[in-house]
């Protein structure tokens, strides 16, 4: 996932004095970043280092990261006011995206890079809560009791993401993934009606860059078809439900991306290769499918245990 780097010392060297989204403006940091991790671990694909809330501070919203909490926005949206805040966004506001996706392709040779943006839902709720939150009570307060302004809110946002995608692939990214990392929080009624126009929205008009797209949420598996009928070519599921009930529900043809538990990493040998063995299986009942953790890597966890998966991976494919 695109965190892959982050439990790497080298990583923890390279970024030590500098902030987050600083990081993510500079070409140079964010080339490094993205490399340490195919480097070290041989994957079979780079994830471009960088943040879902970048599109939104390069037109101007005012967002920290804070160490330990996580994206924090300095005045929220929850009124139609709050949405001149968020202009298009056009290619000139992430140069540095540009070069170092350039700088990446380059780098990489035949190894393909995955560029990303956050879904618009995902966006919507750090905007309205003003940063992370266990319950999304505000977020979902707004998308009930102010319907017209909750669309508006994410057909802006579906823009934005549209086209920091569009920038990346236009750079050289070989595919795109959209993160929907607190879609988990709806029902499957509410993100049928709230969310996936806008998904959707996202992602069809991507079909003729001529890449694959994947798209992935935490806690989505009551609805990974309709994560599917947004558009998407790869479906990812995180680690609460089996690979091959993942499939079934994605649909014919079904390709899936997953789905270890991150935790797991941080437990014996003999455990890790027998979920990573039960999980390649599993997978087998799909068309296709990349194997990958089912969220973010933890920072505490070992390097030396990743080489080890990706190892044992590809030796199942063999």
């Amino acid at each position: 996932m695109r965190q892959a780097g982050r439990s790497l010392p080298e990583y923890r060297a390279l970024r030590a004095g500098t902030a987050m989204l600083d990081a993510c403006r500079t070409p140079e940091l964010i080339t490094e970043i993205t490399l340490q991790p195919v480097r070290r671990h041989e994957v079979d694909a780079a994830i471009l280092f960088s943040d879902i809330v970048v599109p939104l501070v390069a037109i101007g919203v005012a967002i920290d990261i804070v160490p330990g909490v996580g994206p924090v926005v300095d005045q929220p949206i929850r009124d139609t006011a709050g949405l001149d805040a968020l202009r298009e966004l056009d290619a000139t506001d992430v140069p540095y995206v540009i070069e170092a996706v350039g700088a990446l392709v380059a780098a990489l040779g035949p190894t393909p890079l995955i560029g990303f943006a956050g879904a618009p839902f995902t966006l919507a709720s750090y905007l309205i809560e003003g940063g992370p939150s266990r319950d999304h009570a505000r977020t979902k307060a707004l998308m009930h009791g102010q319907p017209v302004l909750w669309h508006a809110l994410l057909n802006r946002l579906a823009v934005i993401a549209r086209e920091f995608l569009r920038v990346q692939i236009a750079a050289g990214a070989a595919a795109v993934q959209l993160f929907d990392s607190w879609a988990g929080a709806l029902s499957r009624a509410d993100y049928e009606r709230y969310v996936l126009p806008h998904s959707r929205s996202v992602l069809e008009p991507l079909a003729d860059a001529g890449v694959p797209r994947i798209h992935f949420g935490v806690g989505t598996g009551e609805f990974l078809d309709l994560m599917r009928d947004a558009g998407a070519d790869v479906v990812g599921a995180d680690w609460r439900i089996p690979l091959d009930e993942a499939a079934r529900r994605v649909g014919p043809g079904a390709v899936v991306q997953g789905n270890l538990d991150p935790a797991l990493l941080l437990a014996d040998w003999p455990v890790i290769e027998r979920e990573v063995r039960r999980i390649v299986a599993e997978g087998r009942a799909a068309v296709g499918h990349i194997f990958n953790l089912g969220h973010g890597v933890l920072p505490d966890t070992d390097p030396a245990v990743i080489t080890r998966v990706v190892e044992l991976v590809h030796s199942l494919d063999r």
